[in-house]
């Protein structure tokens, strides 16, 4: 078999496939005693009927046509194949092809649209910044600091310690209408309040701020139609007199990192102890999450570099992939389209949007790195398409390889195992910069 291989506009290509004459006769050969298998001619038994007796009953032109036909289907994916070509559609096959005649090659043609292929502004290696690996002194003192806090109590402060924003309050209050009446929805011997939670208003707290334990402040608010703290929203529209006694100002009181602390609340035998913990497990999640970092601003940078437009039918292809491959894990775990929407808080038309920036996304990383591998030669090997369908678990992965073959599917694997080499060609060339939270907010996002 030859192939001629012709660059056209559009980013298609014409193929010219020949067959040769050995091939052509084989094949003329045995779909013939198919024929003579598959059908009954008077006279003869079942496969023992000659050419001419076949040609007279089917046609003279039946079995080439037949031949004809399946060259074409079995070759293109072969050719698909040995050429490397990517199909970015289907074939197109020219409608003036003849039939082919014994003795003879036989030769046909198609078009048929591939990837674009585009270019990089750069393909040095990509300067990578990192948090620093292990777990430092401040991360650790931050986690201890979050977990003390997750601890912290209430406690009274001094009798002389005025309110402040940041406090906490034991309130009595007695709230009457303009009637003299008690509101019992307001009226409480003890509350406690933070200001500014929500619960009453910004004019409420203005009232009470500075008040000492003891003290009693008097005034009267008008509470607006569309009140909306927790609270006063019950006597929207009306006008509202308060008294209110300070039983004792709190404040928060965050327990101390002891030995004794640390083994009453974690069952830890010291504090030492309990840092060494809490660094052990901020290694392991930098060595979860760094290789994701670094990868993730790879791709962005790649991405970036990428000269040229993604086509709408790259991402219109992206996007229905993602799209399957979505509804599919929904089906498993047995959701709704309806019900997912709703744990997100998303319209469907919010998720069409964000589909297809992530279709977007991708198919420009796609496009990325696949200029890297055409740039640094970077191919999947037939070794390596055979590990795949070994290392997929299949019960016979070699009769499956030969079916992708015989179908021209395997470029759709080599095109991964391809994409994912550059990758790896692109982190192990990276430079990796570390830095700190300090020194770089942008990483920790």
């Amino acid at each position: 078999m030859e192939t001629k291989v012709e660059t056209l506009e559009d980013n298609r290509i014409s193929v010219t496939v020949t067959v040769d004459a050995a091939e052509v006769d084989k094949r003329i050969k045995k779909t013939y005693k198919d024929f003579a298998q598959r059908y009954n001619f008077p006279g003869f038994r079942k496969g023992k009927a000659p050419r001419p007796v076949i040609d007279n009953a089917l046609g003279a032109e039946a079995v080439l046509a037949a031949v004809s036909e399946d060259l074409v289907n079995d070759t293109y994916p072969l050719v698909i194949e040995e050429e490397r070509i990517f199909p970015a559609g289907r074939p197109e096959f020219s409608d003036d092809a003849s039939l082919v005649e014994g003795g003879k090659p036989y030769s046909f043609s198609f078009t048929v649209a591939v990837k674009p292929s585009y270019e990089l502004s750069s393909y040095e290696p990509v300067t990578v910044e990192l948090p620093e690996e292990g777990a430092t002194e401040d991360e650790v003192e931050g986690q201890i600091n979050a977990l003390l806090s997750h601890y912290t109590s209430m406690e009274d402060a001094s009798a002389a310690t005025k309110l402040k924003p940041e406090n906490y309050v034991d309130l009595t209050i007695k709230a009457t209408d303009e009637e003299g009446e008690d509101i019992p929805s307001i009226s409480t011997e003890s509350r406690i309040y933070q200001p500014g939670s929500g619960a009453f208003s910004e004019a409420f707290d203005e009232e009470i701020m500075g008040i000492k334990k003891g003290q009693t402040r008097d005034f009267t608010l008008e509470i607006p139609v569309e009140e909306e703290s927790v609270v006063l929203s019950s006597a929207a529209g009306k006008k509202v007199a308060f008294s209110v006694t300070c039983n004792v100002v709190k404040k928060e009181a965050a327990p101390k990192l002891t030995d004794e602390w640390v083994k009453e609340t974690f069952g830890i035998e010291t504090a030492d102890e309990l840092r060494k913990e809490i660094a052990e497990s901020i290694e392991q999640e930098k060595g979860q999450a760094l290789p994701r970092m670094k990868e993730n601003q790879v791709l962005t940078e790649l991405s970036e570099r990428l000269q040229g437009e993604v086509p709408a039918s790259a991402v219109e292809e992206t996007e229905a992939s993602l799209l399957q491959d979505f509804f599919t894990q929904l089906q498993r775990q047995g959701l709704t389209f309806d019900s997912y929407l709703s744990m997100l808080g998303i319209t469907s038309d919010q998720f069409k949007e964000d589909v297809k920036q992530q279709a977007e996304d991708e198919a420009k990383r796609e496009l990325a790195l696949d200029a890297w591998a055409r740039h640094f030669e970077i191919e999947a090997t037939d070794d390596e398409v055979t590990a795949e369908f070994a290392a997929a678990g299949l019960e016979d992965p070699a009769a499956t390889e030969k079916e992708w073959r015989e179908s021209g599917r395997l470029y759709i694997l080599r095109e991964g195992i391809s994409r994912n080499k550059a990758l790896r060609d692109a982190l192990d060339k990276a430079e990796v910069v570390a830095v700190t939270d300090k020194d770089d907010k942008k990483d920790a996002e």
